[in-house]
């Protein structure tokens, strides 16, 4: 005979399957995972959302799978949490995968539910968080497993350069549990903990005959050093979520808004002296490009990105004035501040993305050229060299550019300048604006000339100080308006900010097309 039903009776229904969704796969599974330094995809989410903001969302789905033994292993939630809180009080979506349920496989309800949290995000406009730590799709399921796969494909798609996209590598990951964050904006790995990869080094050796370590093929030192895949590097869970918080503190919460504002005790009108002692007016002499970016913003605090990758460049944000800026900047103590195929790669993605979220751009600039060589030529230089192009002439975010030392060649296009639609072309007066340094313009130019002279040295010196006065500096370039304003150092970020502030209502126009072909 059915028993009737009550409220109480209902009630621990509830309660129990509640408690089962909590347990994940099991304390025997969770003792595995905690023994392992790694916390559980609930307690991940804790940290990252303020305190009982989270909201829960498809708590007791479950797979609907029979086959191959999935009666039995049926839990509610199947292996992800979602839903939606907030942090520092603003309105995040997430999703954290249960490696211990199924190892966190991405079954067909499992991919479902992360696709309703996606298309929630993408409907209110909010930033979506994905905390992943899975083996990949769910062989139990087979093929109908992939429509939701293909979803979080198409969703991760649909939102970028909607909402910010930031992904959490928590533990190994393969297959869908890679690329889907690799379709996000940011990527943040664990040390000695996360690793992506397509296919692990078993299917590998099987295939190539290559032997290789799961650390060695898709860790976080090859991501953040090599492929660039990665953007950050945490020591442990808790750092990798105050990454993501950090990070997000500097963006707007869709396209449609301004990065928030953060009131600044750092005087604006602050002048710096320091910055005519930290780089050399002696252009053979290298300096550290980051002293001269921390001297110039709010507090000295610069957050960089992929410090690691292709380091000759540097990315990151800062705040001006309270207000988030990316700052491009060259760094003239690797390659000597060339740009390369990576460097190129890496700044172009970082154009785009703060020219979709409505963030000023200031680049810092002392590049000599693109580097030099036949594996760079090989490597495709032309067409990466073009992305920066691309990305600076389309985005229409305000943008600053400053040239310090070297702008010569090609290089000058790619950091930006005038006819490349830079708002604001700011010089120093050591600045050289030129196709060739000095010295080898005038060997090309004079070169006949220097070699039938009777003191070939003493005539190319003097032939070097008459180009170097008359087009070897800013004001030549000022003279054909090239260059807006000749600053001094020391007030570098007085006249940055006031360029920020003149350009703050800057109009962005509606693209008449739906998208160019970036050389990608």
């Amino acid at each position: 005979m059915t028993q009737s039903k009550t409220h109480q009776s209902e009630l621990e229904r509830l309660e129990a399957l509640e408690k089962k969704a909590e347990m994940g796969g099991g304390p025997k599974a969770l003792e595995r995972h905690h023994s392992r330094g790694k916390l559980t995809a609930r307690k991940r989410l804790d940290l990252l959302f303020d305190a009982d903001s989270f909201v829960e969302v498809n708590k007791l789905a479950q797979s609907q799978s029979i086959d191959f033994g999935m009666q039995e292993k049926k839990v509610p939630g199947d292996g992800v949490v979602t839903g939606y809180g907030t942090i520092d009080g603003r309105l995040v979506f997430a999703y954290a995968q249960d490696v211990t349920v199924l190892g966190g496989s991405v079954g067909t309800i499992h991919g479902q539910k992360i696709c309703r949290i996606m298309d929630e995000a993408i409907k209110v406009k909010a930033p979506l968080v994905a905390l992943n730590d899975s083996g990949g799709g769910r062989l139990h399921e087979g093929f109908f497993a992939s429509k939701g796969v293909a979803g979080m494909f198409y969703r991760n798609t649909a939102a970028s350069g909607l909402i910010p996209q930031i992904t959490g590598m928590m533990g190994s990951c393969a297959g869908v549990a890679v690329y889907s964050p690799a379709l996000t904006d940011f990527i943040v790995m664990v040390k000695g903990q996360s690793h992506m990869v397509i296919t692990g080094p078993h299917i590998i050796k099987s295939v190539t005959g290559e032997e290789i370590s799961l650390e060695e093929l898709g860790g976080a030192k090859v991501h953040s050093e090599i492929t660039g895949q990665a953007h950050f590097v945490a020591e442990s869970d808790q750092e990798c979520i105050e990454i993501i918080k950090k990070l997000l503190s500097y963006l707007p919460s869709n396209n449609g808004e301004q990065p928030p504002v953060v009131k600044s005790n750092d005087d604006p009108d602050r002048v710096d002296d320091s910055l005519e002692e930290i780089v050399p007016a002696d252009f053979r002499k290298s300096y550290d490009m980051h002293q001269v970016i921390l001297q110039v913003v709010d507090n000295q605090d610069f957050y960089e990105i992929s410090p690691r990758f292709a380091p000759n460049i540097i990315i990151g944000f800062a705040r001006m004035d309270g207000c988030t800026v990316g700052i491009v900047a060259n760094q003239p103590r690797i390659k000597a501040g060339c740009l390369d195929v990576d460097a190129s790669d890496k700044a172009a993605r970082f154009i785009r993305f703060c020219d979709a979220f409505n963030i000023a751009l200031i680049n810092f600039v002392d590049v000599p050229g693109y580097f030099p060589g036949v594996a760079q030529e090989r490597a495709g230089i032309i067409r990466h060299g073009a992305k920066m192009l691309y990305a600076y002439a389309e985005a229409t975010v305000p943008k600053i550019t400053l040239a310090l030392r070297k702008e010569y060649g090609g290089a000058v296009m790619g950091m930006c300048c005038m006819g490349m639609g830079v708002d604001l072309m700011l010089a120093w007066p050591i600045a050289q604006l030129v196709v060739l340094d000095t010295t080898a313009a005038v060997n090309l130019i004079f070169r006949k000339e220097i070699q039938a002279a009777d003191n070939p040295d003493e005539l190319r010196q003097q032939k070097i100080e008459e180009y170097d006065y008359k087009y070897s500096n800013p004001y030549h370039a000022a003279s054909n308006m090239l260059v807006d304003s000749v600053i001094k150092p020391r007030e570098t970020r007085p006249q940055l900010i006031k360029a920020l502030r003149m350009l703050k209502n800057k109009q962005r126009p509606e693209p008449n097309k739906r998208h160019g072909n970036i050389p990608l």
